[in-house]
């Protein structure tokens, strides 16, 4: 498809006030789609290319009421982009409750789930659209110190694999875009362990401290954008992709040893063997 096939075409991005979902947002705009960005706090729509909605990925009346909004004004959803997420910083996998745990899934996986509910649906009676969901490397790759994020991604990887099957022959397909480590403000938006434990306080702060020094030199969101566009405009999409350095991770991840890439993980973090 070109950009002229784009238009008219309406897209949904949640997320949208900053990060990923911004430079998304924006490069479909600029390809031709009518896009409207969601945040929990809405937004000025203002010197932007898309029109902002408030929408919090958990709650169901406010998924039902957002997409609602646009259905009157569109008529139609053809691309749905599932991106509002957030994570724990880097701490133990216990040192988060469960209601901690509760609400990382509730946004980053569960808000999927409600999105896909809503919008599937007016896709089924088009006969046509597509879900792309932001997942992570962290989907098929886990990280130590970050196992509650981890889970989460690997949950919407499983989640749009058989989504995908399950929609196809309606005209519906599902992708999930995996990136690596992408330079943005998420990093800011993380939360503290609400459990945290002496033991893990030296290792917590070492771990943090790599990860801000890779996402210094860590590629932008854009390059996550173009995979989303990438998805969304394949005549025959695939389910996984994986943007910039993740292509490399997933390709070890599938060929090297289990020891290579074990050993790899640690000494990247510094981590003892």
């Amino acid at each position: 498809m070109n950009a002229k096939a784009q238009t008219n075409r309406i897209a949904l991005v949640t997320g949208a006030s900053s990060g990923i979902g911004q430079a998304t947002a924006e490069l479909l705009a600029r390809t031709g789609y009518k896009v409207y960005g969601t945040s929990r706090r809405g937004g000025d729509a203002s010197g932007r290319s898309f029109a902002m909605l408030t929408l919090d990925v958990t709650s169901d009346e406010s998924v039902d009421a957002a997409v609602q909004t646009l259905m009157q004004a569109e008529g139609r959803i053809d691309l749905l982009v599932n991106n509002a997420g957030f994570g724990v910083a880097a701490a133990g996998a216990e040192e988060s409750s469960i209601s901690q745990a509760q609400a990382i899934f509730d946004t980053n996986f569960f808000g999927i789930v409600r999105m896909t509910r809503a919008i599937v649906p007016h896709m089924r009676r088009q006969g046509s659209g597509r879900i792309i969901n932001i997942g992570s490397v962290l989907g098929f790759l886990p990280m130590p110190y970050m196992a509650l994020y981890s889970a989460t991604k690997h949950a919407v990887a499983g989640y749009t694999e058989s989504l995908d099957h399950e929609l196809r022959t309606q005209g519906i397909r599902a992708s999930v875009v995996e990136p690596a480590y992408i330079n943005t403000p998420f990093d800011a938006n993380l939360m503290t362990p609400d459990a945290p434990l002496d033991v893990y306080r030296e290792i917590r702060a070492s771990v943090a401290k790599r990860i801000k020094e890779v996402l210094v030199g860590a590629d932008g969101p854009d390059v996550v954008a173009d995979e989303v566009l990438k998805a969304a405009m394949a005549s025959h999409p695939k389910i996984h992709y994986a943007p910039g350095l993740a292509s490399r991770m997933r390709w070890l991840r599938r060929f090297a040893p289990a020891s290579v890439l074990d050993a790899g993980v640690r000494k990247d973090l510094r981590l003892a063997a």
